[in-house]
């Protein structure tokens, strides 16, 4: 018998040890932070279902991510909500838009930090589908010019990463396609390649104001039970040119990062959802969790699993407890 030569609970006796073999870490340069950027002046609106989660006008936004950046956090993902929404998502590919603007705000005010797009129409259209609208439905390929236009007005601002959340079929070549054309070559793709049909989008679309006004969208969404399909998404977004590969929500897909990061040799990126963060933010405030220790523990299965990057909403406070 291998004990009592053989004590794993040796290397577990004392805090140094422990963090001394640890094979998994956490660091704030593994966060990306999102980010809900609104019109006006001087909003800071809370998002009743995400505490600590706001709307920002520009100057508040660029005030977060000055904080982000000083805690270690690379990157912000921008979400832009404009005032007026159509049928077309006009203000998504605006070269005034909001989101664009928020781009020039950001890397105006603070150069080094990694400013990434969410390329999708979903919060730009009246009735809050990812695309225009024929015949009751998403029109997939009616909608990849206006994906690869909004694309283009925010690297053209100055966005480092275009990451499309869309999930319409053809969107990453589109988009690589168009960059191309405007000599922007250099920019990469983020593709949000197995990204699910989940219930666990809510707390999201009340930041975002993106509720679909009728249907849902399981039609372009993957559907949960799958993986095989994950993986097929992730090579066909890989040979349209993406340079990163996401999978979304994370929590409830550890083993889909793990397949993924097991197949490519690109980053991995998990986005820890909204209902992730709210489920944790509400256990806590209700005292039956001990709230930081279940943030850290679950944003180190979501490395662990493989992920390079996570996007997530805990990523201040995440950083300054490991900092």
């Amino acid at each position: 018998m291998s004990f009592p030569i053989h004590r794993p609970r040796r290397l577990r006796r004392s805090p140094a040890l422990r963090e001394m073999v640890r094979e998994t870490t956490l660091a704030p340069s593994d966060f990306i932070y999102p980010l809900f950027v609104v019109e006006g002046r001087d909003i800071r609106r809370p998002i009743g279902s995400m505490p600590g989660v706001f709307n920002l006008s520009l100057e508040h936004a660029v005030a977060e991510a000055k904080q982000a950046k000083a805690l270690g956090v690379p990157a912000v993902l921008l979400f832009g909500i404009p005032d007026h929404k159509d049928a077309q998502g006009s203000q998504a590919y605006a070269r005034e838009g909001i989101v664009q603007r928020a781009v020039r705000e950001i890397k105006n005010a603070i150069p080094d930090m990694l400013v990434i797009v969410d390329v999708c129409l979903c919060e730009y259209t009246d009735h809050g589908h990812c695309g225009v609208i024929e015949g009751g439905h998403v029109a997939n390929d009616a909608t990849l010019p206006l994906l690869a236009q909004m694309a283009v007005t925010c690297a053209q601002a100055g966005a480092d990463v275009i990451a499309p959340s869309d999930m319409m079929d053809g969107r990453v070549a589109a988009i690589r396609s168009a960059l191309d054309e405007v000599k922007l070559t250099e920019v990469p793709i983020l593709s949000y390649a197995a990204k699910y049909a989940s219930g666990f989008y809510g707390p999201f679309r009340e930041a975002a104001q993106s509720t679909p006004q009728f249907g849902d969208r399981r039609t372009h969404q993957m559907d949960p039970g799958n993986v095989r399909e994950a993986l097929k998404e992730v090579d066909l977004d890989l040979e349209e040119g993406a340079d990163m590969i996401m999978v979304k929500p994370a929590l409830s897909y550890l083993d889909v990062i793990h397949r993924v990061r097991e197949r490519v040799d690109v980053p991995v990126v998990a986005y820890n959802v909204s209902a992730e963060y709210s489920m944790v933010k509400a256990a806590a405030q209700n005292g039956w969790i001990d709230g930081d220790r279940l943030m850290l523990e679950i944003l180190t299965s979501i490395k662990r699993a493989g992920s390079d990057l996570i996007i997530t909403y805990h990523s201040l406070e995440a950083a300054k407890l490991l900092g």
